[in-house]
């Protein structure tokens, strides 16, 4: 399977601009979780502009 990375790169939702993992969906969910994190596409916009990418805030957020 190819990576269209220039489309994802359209659609991330992720804040942090100059991050070498930027459209490539594959190395962010890798990186993040290494991190014991998930990625900004999985939080809302007001919550993925705190950084905090955690496993519990992912379940205070939708545990609501």
């Amino acid at each position: 399977m190819k990576c269209n990375i220039e489309e994802n790169r359209k659609d991330c939702p992720c804040t942090y601009m100059s991050c070498s993992k930027r459209g490539k969906c594959c190395e962010c969910i890798k990186y993040h979780l290494k991190r014991r994190e998930l990625p900004a596409c999985c939080f809302p916009s007001d919550v993925e502009k705190t950084y905090d990418r955690t496993f519990e805030k992912f379940i205070e957020v939708y545990s609501k």
